[in-house]
């Protein structure tokens, strides 16, 4: 920020760690593939009696920038806090979405401007490039906190939804993209020491000016850009960063814009109604907050509020994927699930969290899912179910007891006769409210697999296959969703997009196939190719093109 390093000192998990750094979930491996160098390893000295001193809280700018061991701790402890958040906010341990416990992280992979992660190198890889300023300078991604979290975040959610990489619409297409740069940007708004510094005005002045605080104000300071260095030097799209989100204008159907039909862009639509809501329930926090004088605020109470609503909403954003169905998600899913997780959690909305965010998501064209309720909230399960059959301490934890459940309600359940069922797994949370109020559940994720000829399909369910799609092609169709267990074992709701149940299922898998097939998804593709790798720079030279 105006030329200098923007700091924060951020907790994370307490572990021994070894050199790299090297802890139980993150091993930091600093390979340089282009250079063909392995920098020394961060050692950073740890107990569990002595706090850490930081060695480099009084680093020069100029020793961050040039101390490869700084970079290696600097990715360690913004995954790590990525990761703390995530299982603060679901109430458990979260696996990463590749084998293993611990996720390899290189933060200078290569000489390329791309950042990505890859389930099959069970890895994060950070991106290093030249300047385009004329001092040459060399710009590093894993010095960038938005760039960290947002890839963190891709491998979590691969963790939690696995199948949410997979083809299957463009709402499904820009979620990943989307959802992580919601992370990303809501994480940086919880430190408010970052607030401060990019808030506008006079940093050393206690009072800040009500002009700075309004609506047009805040969306358009730096702190909103995603990935702002990498977005600068690359020349991004809406102005000075790589994603402006927060900069589209609401009241556009966007969602049937053929220029948002693509991933990122999609992906981009999601984020601005998300941070659309956190500025409008910023400011309506601040509301509560009086002038002092001459039109002025207290500068540390702005800050305060505004990481307040950031953390909240950040919270819930990340609470929402346990009441997402697991395949074919569409953003009025998301928004279902965000309404419902919040008040289950929180029933009195008193900062109106839920009002706003459903204004908001409905100015850029999201409604909720047509399976809610009026509220927007999923309806609650009020099927006669059959639960002597399977035992209640099992069912919080062993998948064999859940598919027992589902087996023996498949018709209450609604999942017919047709395909393959199978658990995913089963997920016992505890969610604290802000007043301390705890929530008990278990989550437990299933799908549903059927293959058939495009042929069986139209005969058999109805499903359409565009005319370009041979009748003998075999095509796979997906069902599947979660199932909320409150803590005494009974089932409080049941979130899915079911394999071909009604109407709207029909529907759905229709148009999924026409995606598939628009996008060449219908032919099976090598796996050890890296989707997100390939997007990101995809991305990255589009933007430099412009």
């Amino acid at each position: 920020m105006n030329g200098k390093i923007v700091r924060a000192t951020v907790d994370v998990p307490a572990e021994q760690l070894l050199p790299g750094p090297r802890g139980y979930r993150v091993n930091v491996i600093d390979f340089d593939a282009t250079a063909n160098v392995l920098y020394d390893q961060a050692d950073i000295p740890c107990s569990l009696d002595v706090p850490v001193a930081d060695p480099y809280a009084d680093a020069d700018d100029s020793v961050l920038l040039a101390d490869p061991r700084f970079h290696a701790q600097n990715v360690y402890a913004i995954v790590m806090r990525t990761l703390a958040r995530f299982e603060f906010a679901l109430g458990r341990r979260v696996a990463w979405g590749c084998e293993g416990h611990q996720l390899h992280i290189a933060p200078h992979a290569f000489a390329e401007a791309n950042a990505f992660y890859s389930r099959e190198d069970r890895a994060i890889f950070f991106g290093y490039f030249k300047s385009r300023r004329p001092d040459d300078a060399t710009v590093f991604s894993c010095l960038s906190h938005d760039v960290i979290a947002h890839e963190t975040t891709h491998a979590i959610l691969d963790g939690l939804r696995s199948r949410f990489l997979e083809p299957s619409s463009p709402d499904q297409a820009g979620f990943h993209e989307g959802f992580s740069d919601v992370v990303a940007l809501l994480s940086v708004f919880s430190l408010p020491g970052v607030v401060e510094r990019i808030l506008g005005g006079s940093p050393g002045d206690p009072l800040i000016a009500a002009k700075l605080l309004e609506k047009k104000r805040l969306i358009e300071t730096g702190l909103f850009g995603l990935a702002v260095e990498m977005g600068q030097e690359l020349s991004g799209v809406r102005g000075q960063a790589l994603r402006r989100s927060v900069k589209m204008v609401p009241g556009k159907d966007y969602l049937n814009d053929p220029e948002y039909a693509e991933e990122h862009m999609r992906g981009e639509v999601l984020v601005a109604a998300m941070l659309h809501s956190f500025v409008d329930v910023w400011l309506a926090r601040l509301e509560r907050v009086g002038t002092i004088e001459r039109g002025k605020k207290h500068r540390a109470l702005v800050v305060e509020e505004g990481a307040r609503a950031a953390s909240h909403l950040l919270t819930m954003a990340i609470r929402a994927i346990d009441y997402c169905p697991t395949v074919d998600l569409s953003f009025a899913d998301y928004l279902s699930a965000l309404l419902t997780v919040d008040r289950e959690v929180v029933p009195d909305d008193q900062f109106g969290y839920r009002e706003r965010l459903l204004g908001c998501f409905a100015a850029f064209g999201i409604t909720p899912s047509p399976n809610a309720d009026g509220d927007g909230t999923w309806l609650r399960c009020d099927s006669e179910l059959v639960y002597s059959r399977t035992h209640f301490d099992s069912m919080l934890r062993d998948k064999e007891e859940v598919f027992r459940f589902v087996w023996e309600n498949r018709d209450a359940l609604k999942l017919g006769t047709l395909g393959y069922i199978e658990v995913l797994s089963v997920r016992p949370s505890m969610r604290i409210a802000p007043d301390g109020f705890v929530l008990r559940e278990t989550v437990a994720e299933y799908v549903q697999v059927l293959t058939l000829e495009a042929q069986e399909l139209k005969e058999l369910l109805g499903i359409d296959s565009p005319a370009s799609v041979e009748q003998w092609r075999r095509i796979k169709i997906l069902g599947g969703g979660a199932l909320i267990f409150d803590e005494y074992g009974q089932l409080k709701y049941q979130i899915a997009n079911h394999l071909a149940d009604s109407p709207g299922d029909v529907a759905r898998q229709s148009a999924r196939i026409a995606y598939l097939a628009a996008n060449g998804n219908l032919t099976p593709t090598d796996p050890s190719r890296s989707r997100i790798a390939a997007l990101h720079l995809a991305r990255s030279q589009a933007s430099e093109a412009l």
